[in-house]
This record gives structure tokens, sequence and C-alpha cells, in this order.
């Protein structure tokens, strides 16, 4: 049975849900700062993403000639997590390979969460590595869904860089080859409703490396740090109080995916043994 969790600094308090190791509280005093999945809207708060980010075309991978069935998204999020340790301000949890995942993803691995909190700030560092006897393949990602209480229409997202905001239109759970543009040279992006009416803005090509979620009536923000993910994509549904920000290592597969893994566009692969860190920060 899943449990909840907690841990502090003199500024945030967290709660952590050992089901996909998710974040499913963060509060600042009295007022919370993360969705609060209501089920008839989204029921997420900040999923993991792994092994994939996205969908893969008809839901199937080959490796090594074998083909093999994963959901979107992967099977982390609605996998329960050992906490392997725990103190005031930081938690650790563990995922490993068993009988279970091995049907559907051939790799050995551990997968390691650890959230930290110091004062404003919270630490996620994602720790995969490679059990194999071989080559492994994998994406991971955040979903973090930040509450906007009067409407995502009062919010910006201000980027570290001045950036050319053209996103990947998706057909279904799949990438295409069009284009988009948003907006171009600009370090500042208004959010609208309207840009979610399809699905996700996706950006393969962002250049900052930390954005900022911004109330514009409140002057409340929120930054969100994330080198080593290089792709970047912004969701919600059409109306809701929430803005997901998902900085992504790895994308759904195009319309003309072969179903390859090793030629996935932005897999990882690990050698033998291998290990990876990606890490990033949520200041509020």
């Amino acid at each position: 049975m899943s449990k909840e969790i907690k841990i502090t600094s003199n500024v945030l308090a967290i709660t952590i849900s050992t089901m996909g190791a998710e974040m499913v509280s963060v509060k600042k005093g009295n007022e919370e700062l993360l969705w609060q999945a209501d089920p008839n809207v989204w029921a997420g708060h900040a999923p993991l993403l792994f092994p994939i980010c996205g969908g893969l075309k008809e839901d199937k991978f080959v490796f090594e000639g074998k083909t093999y069935t994963l959901p979107k998204h992967g099977f982390a999020r609605k996998t329960e997590f050992e906490l392997e340790k725990q103190d005031t301000s930081s938690a650790s949890f563990l995922l490993k390979s068993s009988e279970n995942t091995r049907k559907i993803y051939p790799f050995e691995f551990e997968l390691r969460v650890v959230y930290t909190i110091v004062e404003n700030e919270i630490t996620v560092n994602y720790d995969v590595k490679n059990l194999t006897d071989g080559d492994m393949y994998f994406s991971i990602g955040a979903h973090e869904a930040y509450s906007c209480p009067t409407g995502i229409e009062d919010y910006s997202v201000i980027f570290e860089k001045e950036e050319n905001l053209v996103a990947t239109p998706v057909d279904g759970p799949l990438l295409t080859y069009d284009e988009n543009i948003i907006a171009k040279k600009v370090r500042e992006l208004p959010l609208k409703n309207s840009y979610f009416e399809i699905d996700a803005l996706v950006f393969l090509n962002i250049k900052s490396r930390s954005m900022t979620l911004k109330n514009n009536m409140t002057g409340d923000e929120r930054k969100l740090d994330f080198t080593g993910f290089p792709y970047l994509l912004i969701w919600t549904k059409p109306g809701a109080k929430y803005i997901c920000l998902e900085p992504w290592c790895g994308i759904p597969d195009f319309i003309d995916s072969d179903f390859d893994i090793t030629k996935k566009k932005g897999i990882i692969k690990l050698q033998k043994y291998e290990e990876t860190v990606r890490t990033h920060k949520i200041l509020f």
C-alpha cells in the first residue's frame, strides 16, 4: 500500500507518495503550490516519466528483434517505489527492475529519485543505473503541475534566454514534422488557453535551461532550473487551473517511427553498468 512521505524546510513542506515517487503536495505556509489532481479535470500532480516520455507509435518498440508494449509515459508513475531513506529535509526512493518490468522493458536497472529541500528550493535528482549485461535505452522526464488558482491566462513563462518559440505539433500521441511558430525573439510568453486546444507545446530546440512562471497579478514567481534536460513541454487542459512545465530527456515517437528503440530520437543509451544523473530544481 502506498505511503505519503513528508519532508520540510523552514519555508516549504512537501509530500511525496511512494506510488511513482510523485510529489503530491508542496506548501508554502498555508498556500498549496501544486495542482491537487481533481479527477474530473486531470488526476495527476507531478508524475515521473520513465522509461519513456510521451507516446510510442502503436505503444510499442522493438529491441533485438523482439517487440515490447509500453504505455504512454512508461510505467514508473504507476509503480510502487521503495523508500530507501529519509530525514527531515530529504527522501530517497528506489525502483528496481523486476519480473513484471522485464515483460515490457527488457533491461535491468535501478532508478533512484532523491528529493531535497533547502529553504525555498526543491532539488530533484534522478539517478539511473544500467545493470544489464549490455546497453540500455531510456528516457526520463518531469511533469509537475503548478497551481494557477485564477487561471493560466494570469501567468507568463519567462525564459532564461531570448527564444524563437517554435513548437512541434502532435498527431495524437506522436510528433509531426510541422512547425508552429508561437513567438520570435522573446523571453516572455504570456500563457493562453488556446495554445493547448490540441495538446502540449513541444519545444525541441529551447536554448534556455531555466524559466520562471510568473503570476502577472501578484508578481509571485516560481523558477525551474532544468540543466541537463534538452527538451521542454508546456501543457494544460484549456480552462484548467494548472500549468505543467515539463523538462524531458526524451520525446514521443515521430509519426514515421520504425519502432527501433536504439534509433529513437532523444533516447539515452547507457553502456553496461553505466550510471547517469539528471537534476532539476524548483525555487518558490
